[in-house]
């Protein structure tokens, strides 16, 4: 069946970027929709949003958005949002795990050496939180009886973009996917991983608009971060998603299927052809 009416969402990372798109997008299926962030105010973080923008947003996108402070980082503070989540209903339809540490100098050019060691957090935030957000949120997903779980993720798990740190971040994140997806497999909740395009985010933005034709091509090809709320929503809405259990995803791929067009009316393209196909993994089972 598909997950259509009174969807309980989870949204982590979402007071900016691909996690706000997401989170509204999903607002516009009436879904009610934790919001998770750590920004509280403009002007706390270096780029604009705060959990409280976003949940508002959903509501006026039709659904009903909750904004929680939540530091991924903290398993007790991750604990509390699910306990949150089952006291006020018990269950959960929708968990889309997005939260990443992205360093400042991730996308400076140069090999790993030179770049600071911080920008492994995204191992923490990113590939761990990931893992706990799932944990925490197993028992509400079983109950509800179907489900969906989405990892972002990125080509960064095939191909060598922005380092090291990212490209196993992504590739363990893509891991993790096929894996929780075995264990969910009887409770008939659906895991995948789905590669993002280049996003139309604040961060990238900020780097568009310091020099526009530099950019012109890539801003010409990018989506939005509603665009992959869109493919979110058609996942939860086919009766099939348990096929693509357990698989990555290109997302623009996602939507060519389901016949999703981003917020131009257009769909972006696939960048299979530059940077191969989605990351497969072997069918044998080692318990």
């Amino acid at each position: 069946m598909g997950l259509k009416q009174n969807r309980i969402a989870v949204v982590t990372g979402a007071s900016r970027g691909a996690g706000k798109g997401i989170a509204i997008a999903l607002g516009e299926t009436g879904a009610t929709v934790y919001v998770t962030g750590r920004t509280r105010n403009e002007g706390d973080a270096t780029l604009p949003g705060t959990v409280q923008v976003t949940a508002d947003a959903v509501t006026a996108a039709g659904g009903k958005g909750v904004p929680v402070l939540c530091d991924h980082a903290d398993d007790e503070v991750v604990r509390e949002l699910f306990e949150r989540v089952d006291e006020e209903h018990g269950r959960l339809d929708i968990l889309v795990n997005n939260a990443t540490s992205l360093h400042d100098d991730l996308v400076t050019s140069g090999p790993f050496w030179d770049k600071p060691l911080a920008l492994t957090e995204l191992w923490n935030v990113g590939m761990r939180s990931h893992y706990v957000a799932s944990w925490f949120a197993a028992p509400l997903l079983q109950a509800n009886g179907e489900g969906l779980v989405v990892n972002t993720s990125s080509f960064g798990g095939r191909i060598y973009m922005h380092g090291p740190a990212y490209g196993a971040g992504k590739a363990a994140v893509d891991k993790m996917s096929h894996d929780m997806a075995v264990d969910f497999r009887p409770f008939n909740v659906a895991v995948v991983s789905v590669w993002m395009g280049l996003l139309l985010t604040e961060r990238s933005l900020r780097v568009f608009e310091a020099d526009p034709d530099k950019y012109a091509d890539l801003m010409a090809t990018a989506e939005t971060p509603a665009f992959t709320g869109r493919i979110i929503d058609a996942l939860a809405l086919d009766p099939q998603r348990m096929d693509k259990s357990g698989q990555v995803w290109i997302g623009a791929e996602l939507a060519q299927e389901y016949g999703i067009t981003d917020m131009s009316g257009e769909t972006p393209p696939s960048h299979r052809a530059f940077f191969g196909p989605p990351t497969t993994f072997g069918d044998a089972i080692v318990e």
